[in-house]
């Protein structure tokens, strides 16, 4: 049975199990921080690549975040025994400066393998989640029919990765984003805000500027591909936008030692020279779904995944 509170948490029980070597009761609800300890070892054990101490660092991140008013900063755990034994991360965002359009990051999505039939729990629900559209960007594979079973479809099918030095324009100029860089009219106080809180982050933030103004794109360094050092585009205003200047963007970053930049796509992308590849999708459910070249504020920015 799953019991709504008035304060937009849930809690879930369970009809009582007859077993008496089984719990007897599964609570789902939101993280508070004297959970973040325990938290922190659960996931260590979920995700072995990533110790104790990286999720540590992953909570002190979020509790920096700006999460927008009344949405759980940390996630859900789910609990037996006062013992946490599932948990999911959630990244609630403001997108665009749209005070009605709020999105989330699902994010480390595990649950304990005798529990696991409990997983689909952690998903948030309520009236004060209808309006919020939510992402997953890092499905597990065996994880896919489960998400598509909560309403979750693909946005992006894949990741297209190119070498695009040789491109033009060739008067567009790069530079890194600096505590002095100013809004203005061709880059909104908003965009600012992104680009300087992800160079916070670890990513980098950088500006292209041509006739026409300041073009924002954020990238984050991504692991080699076949050995190659590479970049993950996290933001900018549009995949069109990327391609027409990923000349000076692919000069900037290879000179900086990440010759190749990997993106989100649906397919391969006319103009660059590069190779699709078909999979890592990325889904979403709710009313905005998210658009290509847009991962402003998730786990990847965030936490490197």
């Amino acid at each position: 049975m799953i019991h709504s509170r008035a304060d937009n948490r849930f809690e879930f029980e369970p009809r009582v199990n007859r077993d008496r070597n089984k719990p007897s009761r599964i609570c789902c609800r939101e993280i508070a921080e004297a959970d973040l300890p325990a938290l922190a070892d659960l996931l260590a054990r979920g995700f072995p690549r990533h110790t104790s101490e990286f999720w540590r660092e992953a909570f002190e991140r979020l509790s920096t975040h700006r999460t927008p008013a009344d949405m759980p900063r940390y996630g859900f755990l789910l609990e037996t025994n006062d013992a946490p034994v599932g948990v999911v991360l959630t990244i609630f965002s403001r997108v665009d400066t749209d005070e009605s359009n709020i999105r989330c990051n699902l994010s480390s999505w595990y649950v304990e393998p005798e529990f696991r039939c409990y997983a689909s729990l952690l998903q948030p629900r309520g009236p004060s989640y209808r309006d919020i559209t939510f992402v997953n960007i890092t499905p597990a594979t065996h994880t896919l029919p489960l998400l598509e079973a909560q309403g979750f479809v693909q946005y992006s099918t894949g990741q297209f990765i190119a070498m695009p030095t040789v491109r033009g324009p060739w008067n567009a100029h790069v530079k890194t984003c600096t505590n002095d860089i100013c809004a203005g009219p061709d880059l909104a106080a908003s965009l600012v805000d992104l680009l300087l809180t992800h160079a916070r982050y670890g990513c980098i933030s950088v500006t292209c500027t041509d006739a026409e103004g300041r073009h924002p794109f954020v990238f984050k360094r991504w692991q080699p591909i076949h050995g190659i050092p590479s970049a993950y585009l996290i933001y900018c205003r549009s995949v069109e936008s990327f391609v027409r200047f990923a000349g000076p963007l692919g000069r900037f970053l290879a000179w900086r030692g990440l010759p190749l930049i990997v993106l989100d796509a649906a397919g391969p992308l006319p103009g660059l020279v590069g190779r699709f590849l078909d999979d890592h999708p990325k889904l979403s459910k709710g009313p905005n779904p998210p658009r290509l070249a847009d991962l402003a504020y998730t786990e990847r920015a965030l936490f490197g995944f």
